[in-house]
């Protein structure tokens, strides 16, 4: 491990830790996540998803930046993306179970809404998913990768957020190729699919949060494609979980765990013996830390 990257990772808990340390950091968050949604989209797709790309560009170039990157523009790019992120969740978890109660599935919507895990609830976060990542996710896509493409023109100036983009050269220029067979018939249908299913199953208020640690998947998975381009879908998939989950400690997955799925879910115990649930947060943690 290099210089840069006990860097990169003392940075990331500097930012991160105060938020599962203090109370009153999270109770804020809380607070002002729910006052300003639009906002904290903003934030959280402009500060993660600029991170996978960060993580990215580390395992395709051994390096965090480089001339011409563009963190900064980047970074806002991902923002307003994220704001579009945000809504087309609110606009397809509303409208596709309404839709599916008009095709005849009774109680869509409550059957959604509800705490409960049932197999109706997964098929219709499912529904959901793939009626979002088919519709809008295809044209996000291009339209990310013709922003990337004008930042990369731009040489990584902030300018490039005020130049007007040259759609024509661009969307003429790009591999349609690569961005219909590996974008749009592999990553959508093998990982989108199922990624926002899970995403949808989860409260209201940590869907945008977990679409935004995505993007960490995201980058880290277009670094390694980058990199080692004779992978298949399978193989790049699980290189990068097994990268995703190496690059946090142990005690990191862990907080996230319990937080996530015994304080906010309720689904497994966060501390105690006795039964088989007790087990699962702690057996999965001590296996990440392993890969």
């Amino acid at each position: 491990m290099k210089k840069q990257d006990f860097l990169f990772i003392i940075l990331v808990v500097v930012v991160f830790l105060p938020f599962f340390l203090s109370d009153a950091v999270y109770d804020w968050y809380k607070s002002f996540n729910a006052e300003h949604g639009m906002v904290m989209s903003f934030l959280k797709f402009a500060i993660l998803s600029s991170l996978g790309e960060v993580l990215g560009l580390r395992i395709s170039a051994g390096v965090y930046n480089r001339k011409g990157f563009g963190i900064i523009p980047r970074m806002v790019v991902w923002g307003i993306l994220g704001m579009g992120i945000n809504a087309a969740m609110i606009i397809f978890s509303k409208g596709v179970p309404q839709f599916m109660e008009y095709m005849g599935m009774a109680n869509a919507a409550a059957t959604f809404t509800s705490e409960a895990i049932s197999l109706d609830k997964v098929l219709v976060a499912l529904a959901i998913s793939v009626t979002m990542n088919t519709i809008f996710a295809p044209v996000f896509m291009t339209f990310h990768k013709i922003t990337d493409t004008h930042i990369l023109m731009c040489g990584g100036s902030i300018k490039s957020l005020v130049t007007p983009i040259p759609m024509t050269k661009i969307i003429t220029g790009l591999n349609w190729n690569v961005q219909w067979n590996f974008v749009f018939k592999k990553t959508i249908p093998f990982f989108w699919y199922p990624a926002h299913t899970i995403t949808f199953m989860l409260p209201p208020d940590m869907r945008v949060l977990f679409a935004a640690l995505l993007g960490i998947v995201l980058g880290v998975l277009l670094g390694i494609l980058a990199a080692v381009k004779q992978y298949s879908v399978f193989d790049v998939a699980g290189t990068t979980l097994a990268m995703v989950l190496a690059s946090f400690p142990a005690f990191w997955i862990g907080m996230m765990l319990v937080i996530l799925f015994a304080q906010k879910l309720g689904w497994f115990p966060s501390y105690g013996t006795g039964s088989f649930a007790h087990y699962i947060l702690p057996w999965f943690t001590t296996a990440c830390s392993f890969i």
